[in-house]
């Protein structure tokens, strides 16, 4: 019987990520960050890391948190820095983290190539800056583009909004941003749920995420307000 759910997050990236490996974490801004997964990520020890997001971290939470320990080698992302990315900041500056500066739009593609098998591609966004630099180049019916690469990675961590055991997942509203692209580009996927439904319980229309995309996921409860209430994660 198939059945990926985890009972912990412990549980869910046991054995799933090891030194020197490429996380591709979802999320926009503060939307869709897998915060729970982060944290685990930080427990778990895991050094050396390559780190796609699409940002570099927010605050002391989550992904700043993760670079705060200083496992992190690199960042891939397209805006490291916004008025709180002090952490970012400061290891950038001080020359402990490397940062591979990539358009939205490519990322975002260079991610989906690594899930459609797609060897490469030739993009002009870039074309002409620095971002070019030390990159083939190619004229294509009078403009000029710019060659990139997939980005593969052993693990992408996801928030999505419900999922079954099965691993298919739909997300909410605005936390459907990179977790689709980057479950398909990762040797292994761990998504965590608010939901988990019965098999036949999501629509299949409504599935983003088939399961076959999927490792484990792992069910966490909605985040406390501090008046008390409850807020639903975006």
């Amino acid at each position: 019987m198939i059945d990926k759910i985890a009972a912990s997050v412990a549980e869910a990236l046991d054995g799933a990520v090891q030194d020197g490996a490429t996380v591709l974490i979802g999320g926009f801004g503060t939307s869709g960050i897998p915060s729970e997964l982060i944290d685990g990520l930080i427990a778990h020890g895991a050094k050396e890391l390559t780190v796609v997001n699409n940002n570099a971290g927010n605050g002391d939470t989550g992904l700043a948190a993760l670079l705060a320990t200083g496992r992190v080698r690199k960042v891939i992302c397209s805006f490291p820095r916004q008025v709180d990315s002090h952490v970012f900041d400061g290891l950038y500056r001080s020359g402990k983290l490397e940062l591979e500066l990539v358009p939205q739009g490519n990322l975002a593609e260079r991610i989906r190539a690594a899930g459609a098998g797609i060897g490469a591609f030739f993009c002009p966004t870039a074309y002409g800056t620095e971002l070019a630099a030390g990159k083939e180049t190619r004229e294509i019916d009078g403009r000029h583009y710019v060659l990139e690469y997939p980005i593969h990675a052993e693990l992408a961590l996801v928030k999505a909004e419900a999922g079954d055991r099965w691993g298919n997942l739909t997300y909410r509203k605005a936390a459907r941003n990179f977790g689709p692209v980057m479950a398909t580009a990762a040797k292994k996927t761990i998504a965590t749920v608010h939901e988990i439904r019965d098999l036949g319980g999501l629509d299949p229309e409504a599935v983003v995420t088939p399961g076959i995309y999927v490792h484990r996921i792992v069910k966490i409860d909605r985040v406390a307000t501090q008046a008390g209430g409850f807020r639903k994660s975006a």
